[in-house]
């Protein structure tokens, strides 16, 4: 059975609980912002199901670019570690960490 990027990008975060992960991405023509810490993922622009089996990540979601920020995550000064990262070079990046 194959992960959707949801789920990569919440297993990702899970091995790296010192990063927080901030994804811009797109589903039918919506745009949209996720969170993502110790592979937990919630929506900071639309309501995030309470039931964890629900992927906030659908399937149709096209992600346009990818934060990697410090943890613990600060809103008013955020740490990046690394900004506008592609799903992509993101993908790359992952691989080898």
């Amino acid at each position: 059975m194959s992960i959707n990027q949801g789920q990569q990008l919440e297993i990702y975060s899970s091995n790296h609980p010192q990063e927080v992960l901030l994804v811009k991405l797109k589903i039918d023509d919506e745009l949209d912002e996720v969170m993502i810490f110790k592979g937990f993922s919630s929506s900071l622009m639309r309501s995030t199901a309470f039931d964890p089996d629900v992927p906030v990540i659908s399937d149709r979601a096209e992600i346009l670019t990818i934060d990697r920020l410090a943890a613990p995550y600060k809103p008013n000064q955020p740490n990046y570690l690394q900004q506008g990262i592609t799903w992509k070079k993101f993908q790359d990046y992952a691989e080898i960490s």
